[in-house]
């Protein structure tokens, strides 16, 4: 059965993104980068990425089972705004990508696999219909496979907030950003469950896999 997995870096204060981030000069936040070190270095990144070499152990095993399990992916359109210069023309994620928006885009076929499709009525207050929408889109596509929300926040948030969550991981990185963007902008519902099923210590990153229990 597919499974909808959120899947983030989180800083010890709770940003995903440092402060001042912007698509040209700061597409993950002034010291956002810290986040994703642990990340850039894994052997099943770089083999992700055509690159040689690269760190074994815990993380290099969650994220190549991660990788290896994921068919397609929703992401919100800041995280796509501040991406695709990064990118280039062949993304890495490899496989569907839903884009949550309310500034629609037309499709994009991408090289090495990558389609986005932009998702939205165009309003600004309908994330929460637009999120289940993609979710939805999403769910098809990724066929026997899981889906998997890469961010950001509110994206997140909203996937929780509407119930469409079977499991939210956490990748706590061991720095301070002191602002940015935050996991959860507002107050979540204390009526949503979670239950930590397991946790794995490895080099620069605490991997934390909660199961939603509603």
């Amino acid at each position: 059965m597919t499974r909808v997995i959120a899947d983030i870096s989180v800083s010890l204060d709770g940003f995903v993104a440092g402060p001042e981030d912007s698509p040209d000069r700061h597409p993950l936040g002034i010291g956002g980068e810290r986040l994703h070190r642990w990340l850039f270095e894994l052997d099943t990144w770089r083999a992700r990425v055509g690159r040689e070499g690269g760190e074994r152990g815990a993380s290099a095993d969650i994220m190549g089972d991660f990788f290896a399990r994921t068919g397609a992916a929703v992401i919100g359109r800041r995280m796509f705004d501040h991406g695709e210069k990064a990118w280039g023309d062949e993304p890495p994620f490899r496989m569907p990508v839903f884009v949550v928006t309310h500034r629609p885009l037309p499709a994009r076929r991408m090289s090495g696999g990558t389609d986005f499709e932009f998702v939205g009525d165009g309003a600004a207050s309908a994330v929460n219909q637009a999120v289940n929408l993609a979710v939805k889109q999403a769910v098809v596509a990724a066929g026997s496979k899981d889906v998997a929300v890469m961010g950001g926040g509110q994206v997140i948030a909203a996937c929780l907030a509407a119930g469409v969550l079977d499991e939210l991981r956490l990748h706590v990185v061991p720095v301070l950003l002191g602002g940015g963007v935050p996991l959860f902008a507002e107050p979540m519902d204390p009526a949503i469950e979670l239950e930590t099923e397991r946790v794995v210590l490895s080099s620069g990153v605490t991997h934390i896999f909660h199961r939603v229990l509603n």
